[in-house]
């Protein structure tokens, strides 16, 4: 047998045909939806161009090669009239024969005084509604099964509703009312809609939330009092900051491992969480793991400034590794740290975790093991993700939000195009007289027929010819830290790709121009922005477009907090394509829309 939620089950046999359905519970079961209804009540009355059932004695038969004419006799109505089948088959020959009587279905028509069924075909079933379904296996199958599984009490049991279990159950049983509207509007009502999008995010929820592993702790850690390490920053932290290193200090204080995603907004200052979290894990140990060396020496310079009198730090890349990394209480590293053999820690943290694949994060998860047991594990990212997209993935990790930026910041945001190029250049001439610098963002490398926008290769000679201090790195350069380091210290203009979307600080960096910003995600965009006013320094941001009248973008330049362009993006995204079942973030739904219905996943949340 397969067992199915709440201690439903399904007989075994009907384990081949649940096989080739993927169906693995009752709610993927209720999920397969009629692909259309037949009204099989005999009709009360004979209404031209409308689908009737009726019951008739054939009285004779006209054949020709083109169809097949039959003079039918309808007891009911105590009226003869025809039935017309075009491009009949011979065995239709044995189905309509002189004086048998059958129950026919079909489109009436009234012509010249004159009732015509066109098409007829016999119905074997009689005053009820019939099911069709679209599916690998035939109607009457899957018909059988819904009968025999699809109970609305146990749709009330698991779904903890009882007007969407009403509302599933009547979708495979439906009656006259629900029928009608369904011919009506040719589609579910809105209460059927509702229902399917609930018992779709509530089957994906439950089943995300069966595979949330729980694991012992490599060690219960006792912290120690926060306020030490708070007391020496010459800054205060702000409540979003505080929250969150209360939260990772609440996970580590368990026996179960934990595993907590902090997302924060750009320069939300989640480096201090990191580092508060080396403090609180101090007696037991700690790792960081972060993309890049530029990112790796920025933290361990941090940590060196902010920790060095509580801990011992040592840094971990391909190029530079403390000797004494070994014995320290906090490790810094790029992925290096995978080639290394590592201590047994107690908490082990990733920064910007989207840019390292799951085989990575998980390798470096394994390799702070102990047996079975293992290290409490902790994500940052600066990457907001829209509020529905953090409820779902919640069932497999926790979640914890800096969203207060420590300071404000001051960037404005234009929209331009060829015609604003000379104005651009005499912004770009006052920023560098102020000190400042500036990034501009190339779409490509190399020329590309398929873009209407310059490569670095095309541009670069312009500002080379006409600015000093001008540095070029692009993603596939070998040497792309050393040249973002040398222009930061050195630079006046940066010409990139979106190789700084993440990485250095660039602390006189004021101004980024964004060339073909139509072609980018939004949270991309909000990346870069990121970029700049990083302490509070006035900051520019143009995006550089063929396309002047982008709604898309124009809404972006407006909003700059980065859990609302998240909410934006998903917006303009529209969660892909829903029919197909893809959508950028992985998650498969027909019904259900990411982007508009949070409203019923926050409804389902507190039921799974």
């Amino acid at each position: 047998m397969i067992a199915i939620q709440n201690s439903q089950i399904f007989h075994h046999e009907d384990k081949e045909k649940l096989k080739k359905l993927s169906v693995q519970n009752l709610l993927d079961l209720a999920l397969i939806v009629p692909n259309s209804y037949e009204n099989l009540f005999e009709s009360f009355d004979l209404i031209p161009n409308s689908e009737i059932v009726v019951k008739a004695t054939i009285l004779d038969i006209e054949k020709t090669p083109k169809y097949l004419k039959l003079r039918l006799f309808l007891e009911r109505f105590n009226k003869d009239i025809f039935g017309i089948i075009f491009n009949y088959q011979s065995y239709m020959l044995k189905t309509f024969e002189i004086n048998k009587t059958l129950f026919l279905k079909g489109k009436l028509e009234f012509n010249y005084q004159t009732y015509t069924i066109i098409q007829p075909k016999v119905v074997s079933e009689i005053n009820t509604i019939l099911i069709n379904y679209k599916t690998s296996i035939q109607s009457r199958g899957v018909r059988l099964l819904m009968q025999k599984y699809l109970k609305i009490e146990i749709l009330e049991q698991i779904l903890k509703d009882k007007n969407v279990a009403k509302a599933i159950f009547e979708i495979h049983n439906p009656n006259m009312k629900s029928l009608q509207n369904y011919l009506k509007e040719k589609n579910f009502s809105k209460e059927q809609l509702f229902a399917l999008k609930y018992v779709e995010i509530f089957n994906y929820l439950t089943k995300l939330k069966s595979k949330k592993t729980v694991h012992e702790a490599n060690f219960q850690i006792k912290c120690s009092n926060i306020e030490p390490f708070l007391n020496t920053l010459p800054f205060k932290l702000t409540n979003d900051q505080l929250k969150a290193i209360d939260d990772i200090k609440n996970d580590i204080s368990k026996q179960t491992s934990a595993k907590r995603v902090i997302v924060g907004d750009v320069g939300c200052g989640k480096s201090m969480v990191i580092l508060a979290t080396a403090f609180l894990a101090k007696s037991h140990k700690s790792i960081l793991m972060v993309p890049t060396s530029i990112l790796a020496n920025q933290l361990f310079s941090e940590a060196k400034k902010y920790l060095s009198s509580f801990l011992k730090v040592a840094i971990v890349t391909q190029k530079e590794c403390s000797e004494d990394f070994f014995e320290a209480d906090f490790i810094i590293g790029t992925h290096a740290l995978l080639y290394k053999e590592l201590p047994k820690v107690g908490v082990v943290m990733i920064d910007e975790q989207h840019r390292f694949g799951s085989n990575q994060r998980h390798l470096l998860e394994k390799l702070g093991s102990i047996d079975n047991k293992k290290p409490h594990f902790f994500q940052f990212s600066a990457t907001p993700i829209p509020r529905t997209m953090s409820l779902i993935d919640s069932k497999l990790a926790d979640f914890s939000f800096i969203k207060q930026i420590p300071y404000k910041k001051d960037i404005t945001t234009t929209v331009i195009s060829k015609e604003h190029f000379q104005s651009l250049i005499k912004h770009i001439k006052s920023e560098i007289s102020k000190n400042n610098q500036v990034a501009i963002i190339y779409p490509l490398v190399e020329q590309s027929d398929n873009l209407n926008y310059q490569s670095i290769e095309e541009g670069k000679s312009y500002w080379l010819k006409h600015f000093e201090n001008v540095y070029i790195t692009h993603g596939k350069d070998k040497e792309k830290e050393k040249i973002l380091e040398e222009f930061r210290d050195n630079g006046n203009i940066l010409i990139a790709t979106t190789v700084v979307e993440v990485g250095i600080s660039l602390d006189r960096l004021s101004t980024i121009i964004i060339v073909g910003a139509e072609r980018l995600g939004l949270a991309t965009l909000h990346q870069l922005r990121g970029r700049v006013s990083r302490t509070g320094l006035k900051g520019y941001c143009f995006l550089y477009t063929n396309i002047l009248n982008s709604k898309r973008l124009l809404e972006f330049s407006q909003i700059v907090d980065g859990f609302e362009i998240a909410e934006l993006d998903l917006k303009y995204r529209n969660s892909g394509d829903l029919l197909s079942g893809k959508i950028q973030s992985g998650k498969s739904f027909r019904f259900f829309e990411i982007a508009e219905d949070g409203d019923i996943l926050e409804m389902v949340n507190f039921k799974v």
